[in-house]
């Protein structure tokens, strides 16, 4: 760096001229602690924070930044990822890490790489570096891109924000070529995780790019809109997971084009396939797998064989914990190869659209995988017989149940099992009381797939839930043409769906939900709606009144409500108070 220093008058000039002219070179003082530059090392270490904001919605490219110094100490796996299997966000983990150390390490790592003696007075605006960075970071990447243009100090600092990245979510437009992905890959040699947005094709030069890119990636997302696919095959998506050994996660949406194919990674821990279609071959060989979801099309000419891959994956994926299947040609056969595998681990199962899937197939499962905390059969041929069966053998394990289009299920089955499971936290048991004289209005482009499941089995209609639990915090009856009557006692239910109920009597409702938050009805009839607005304003007025303590008559014989200053115990606390004032419940018509 150039420092200028104070030059005598020249030709007699006056000190007023040349404090004019030293102002012009520069500031003398540092910028960090004001002390003399000349002979000076600052030791102030002014905090900074580490990350970019997010770009808005509309721009095609977002980046998380962490510097690239501390990179090593830093990664580790998302803390925040949303699970296939997982009905909700509920269990989000922690991430294992101090936010607080995280940041002094940053700090430390970042100023260890510049000089003591940088301040960006002459070539950055007159703005210091910590100011710079400060203010430069919160730009969005179209801004940061813009910054770096006005002046060598500011192109530096963009530079350096560039570097220090790791996460990069990138959208893809249609007319977008592979050399807009490599140029912002090349800005960005740190990233560990990746996030593509692919509104044009995915082929494999794209792909390579990727690999070339990014030696250290930990994590790719890739999603499909519009009319864009995935245009690699299964050679090509084996190899790229096989070169990348440090690879955990991997989601890639659109996969219809792989045809068969070899995974081999001693680092993959997730998986998600989706789009999956007459896969002749696939063989799985990562050892620390723990979490796969496998979504094949809808299709009557598929030709995968589940039950050999099942077999395969139970023995090259010792330590799975979920499993996520979605298939038409889901059978008994492929549970039982499921069930020999013997996966110890295992802790959330769903084996959704096997329509082959019965009781017997519950009895395997159950017999076989006893700890299991979420189960999601739906659009199979599970009966009350079954929910029994699984009442029986996990009411101490069991928190997410999920039976939708499961036509052989009764009202009754359903209060059996909130009877029985007291662990039970989220249940979802939509279109299963249907009345078959009605065609459901809930049939549309997002669960024709459930509905090709849903033949038309006679069910009595007119069938009335009484529920009441302790724990349920999500319930969902979307679909339940045949329900007339509900009462629920939840009071920890903060998400209720009753869309497209179509038969359920606006004076058969009783709703004792204190801390309902959403209550979704699309499709309801419009007394059922107000019936059901009347409800929670009672609910949210009974939970905001004075709860002064009451006590006995001297006989006995009834409560009467005392009045603090009467009473010996303190008034409700007043933050207390204020929390319950702000509950409210949101019934959703769209």
């Amino acid at each position: 760096m150039q420092v200028t220093a104070a030059l005598p008058p020249a030709h007699g000039g006056d000190a007023a001229t040349d404090g004019k002219r030293g102002k012009r070179r520069g500031s003398y003082n540092c910028g960090r602690c004001g002390l003399p530059k000349k002979g000076h090392n600052c030791t102030i270490k002014t905090p900074v924070s580490a990350s970019i904001t997010t770009a808005p919605p509309d721009s095609s490219l977002s980046v998380v930044s962490v510097p690239s110094s501390a990179a090593s100490g830093l990664r580790h796996p998302s803390s925040s990822l949303r699970r296939a299997l997982s009905f909700d966000d509920l269990d989000e983990g922690g991430s294992g890490f101090d936010p607080s150390e995280q940041e002094e390490r940053v700090d430390a790592d970042l100023f260890s790489e510049t000089d003591p003696d940088l301040d960006l007075d002459a070539e950055s605006c007159g703005l210091p570096v910590n100011l710079l960075w400060d203010v430069m970071r919160r730009l969005p990447p179209a801004g940061l891109l813009s910054a770096a243009k006005v002046c060598r100090g500011w192109r530096e600092t963009a530079k350096r924000i560039w570097r220090a990245a790791e996460e990069l979510k990138l959208r893809v437009p249609v007319n977008v070529t592979v050399g807009f992905v490599a140029s912002m890959l090349q800005k960005c040699p740190g990233i560990v995780r990746l996030s593509l947005r692919m509104e044009s094709d995915f082929d494999s030069t794209m792909l390579a790019c990727v690999a070339f890119s990014c030696p250290n990636l930990e994590s790719m997302e890739i999603s499909t809109f519009d009319a864009a696919t995935i245009r690699i095959n299964g050679d090509e998506l084996g190899r790229f997971v096989a070169d990348k050994k440090s690879l955990k996660s991997l989601k890639m949406e659109g996969c219809s084009n792989l045809g068969c194919f070899f995974l081999c990674s001693s680092s993959l821990c997730t998986l998600w396939l989706s789009d999956l279609h007459s896969l002749s071959k696939m063989v799985f060989n990562c050892p620390q797998l723990r979490e796969i979801s496998l979504e094949f099309s809808c299709q009557e000419n598929d030709s995968t064989d589940l039950t050999t891959m099942i077999e395969g994956l139970g023995r090259s994926c010792p330590r799975l914990q979920n499993i996520h299947i979605a298939s038409e040609r889901l059978s008994h056969s492929a549970v039982l190869a499921l069930t020999a595998a013997q996966l110890r681990g295992l802790r959330m199962l769903s084996l959704v659209l096997g329509s082959e899937i019965t009781d017997a197939s519950v009895a395997a499962i159950s017999s076989s995988y006893p700890n299991l905390e979420l189960l999601d059969l739906s659009g199979s041929s599970v009966s009350d017989s079954g929910i029994s069966m699984i009442c029986n053998v996990f009411p101490d394990t069991l928190k997410r149940l999920l039976l939708a289009v499961c036509p052989n299920v009764t009202s009754s089955g359903i209060q059996f099992a909130t009877f029985q499971l007291p662990l039970l936290e989220i249940m979802d048991c939509g279109m299963t009381i249907c009345d078959p004289n009605l065609q459901n209005p809930a049939a549309d482009e997002n669960n024709c797939k459930l509905q090709k499941t849903s033949v038309s089995n006679v069910h009595l209609i007119n069938q009335k839930l009484i529920i009441k639990h302790s724990r349920l915090r999500k319930l969902s009856f979307w679909g339940c043409t045949g329900l007339d009557a509900l009462y629920l006692n939840c009071p920890r239910l903060i998400d209720l769906n009753l869309n497209s109920c179509t038969n359920l009597h606006p004076g058969r409702l009783l709703l004792q939900c204190p801390t309902l938050e959403n209550v979704h009805a699309s499709g309801c009839q419009d007394m059922l709606i107000g019936a059901i607005q009347s409800q929670v304003r009672d609910a949210s007025y009974a939970a905001t009144e004075n709860h002064s303590p009451s006590k006995r008559l001297p006989d006995g014989s009834k409560r009467v409500q005392v009045p603090h200053l009467l009473s010996e115990e303190s008034p409700e606390p007043e933050k207390k108070r204020r929390r319950i004032d702000r509950q409210h419940c949101n019934v959703l018509r769209g």
